[in-house]
């Protein structure tokens, strides 16, 4: 395999469902062209209508220079997709053989020295890479919804993965305004996910047991945890927490309670009567605003944080370590 160039020029997104079209409208936002491929009927109908939906938020953000909604193409073939692409974003469903298929697919008709990043949430890259006739250049490149505001990309290697690949996708993520957190241990579900999971577990552990309303538990989160979480992260927070001798104190002081059973690490039997639960109190709390709606809101609420996350915790800029 050839070495891979620094520059790119080509990007390519393969799947085209909420995160495909993330990461289509911020590299759209960043001056780049994409070519789209996704056999879905209506596919390209549903990306375009989602731009469109994104672009003000983008706008608030800032464009890149040379950043049009003009520059996307959508072409009828995966092959087409990505044999002049330097960069390939994979984002079909998280289906292990699925997704193997697809990557063995753009393996084959891509260039070799095209990186190819998997936005796999759970799927560890090694198990990704295996038949590839060059997977040194697949690696997990993992965004949050909505990809186009938020900047966190997971990015992790695989057994074959060489180390350059991951320097170089890390240096292009964060041209186009992401923060590349490189995790240097595959593991399931990566790092954010994992944590998420486990607040998401006792959520609805919560919820089953009848201690809270789905409406309650996101107040929980959004007037406590979140607001601090947004700026430190439960770590720094902790740190505060112990004091002026901060996280030592803090140990000392609440360390044995972790003995105590207060949480449940296993998720509870998703059982009709609590899937209606949690559906019923979502619909409930949303009232008679449409996601569509929500989304908006959302998208405009995520940008000023941005702001201020940044602001007050600009330290935290550079995620990427080695």
């Amino acid at each position: 395999m050839t070495n891979h160039q620094q520059e790119f020029k080509k990007l390519a997104v393969i799947g085209t469902g909420v995160i495909g079209n993330g990461w289509i409208a911020r590299f759209l936002a960043q001056g780049y062209d994409v070519v789209a491929f996704d056999p879905a009927s209506g596919a390209e109908e549903r990306t375009r209508n989602t731009i469109d939906h994104a672009w003000p938020s983008l706008e608030k953000l800032g464009l890149a220079p040379g950043a049009s909604k003009d520059r996307l193409t959508f072409v009828a073939t995966l092959e087409e997709a990505v044999r002049d692409a330097d960069l390939i974003q994979e984002n079909v469903p998280e289906r292990e053989e699925l997704k193997k298929n697809v990557l063995a697919s753009i393996d084959q008709f891509a260039k070799p020295e095209a990186i190819i990043g998997s936005s796999t949430s759970g799927i560890m890259p090694s198990v990704l890479q295996e038949g590839l006739t060059n997977p040194e250049r697949l690696i997990v490149a993992h965004p949050f919804n909505p990809v186009y505001i938020l900047p966190l990309v997971e990015l992790v290697g695989g057994e074959a993965t060489t180390p350059a690949v991951l320097t170089q996708a890390a240096a292009f993520y964060e041209s186009v305004q992401m923060k590349p957190l490189v995790i240097n241990k595959e593991i399931e579900g990566h790092l954010a996910d994992r944590l998420m999971e486990a607040l998401w577990r006792e959520a609805l552990h919560l919820v089953n047991d009848g201690v809270a309303t789905t409406e309650e538990v996101d107040a929980a989160i959004i007037y406590g945890a979140g607001l601090r979480w947004a700026q430190m992260g439960p770590f720094l927070t902790f740190h505060l927490a112990g004091g002026e001798k901060g996280m030592r104190h803090m140990l000392e002081q609440f360390g044995p309670a972790l003995k105590l059973p207060w949480t449940k690490l296993e998720a509870p039997e998703l059982t009709d009567e609590l899937k209606e639960k949690v559906i019923q109190g979502c619909e409930s709390h949303a009232g008679d605003v449409s996601i569509s709606e929500l989304e908006q809101k959302r998208n405009e609420f995520l940008v000023e944080l941005l702001d201020l996350a940044e602001k007050y915790w600009p330290e935290s800029n550079n995620l990427i370590t080695k």
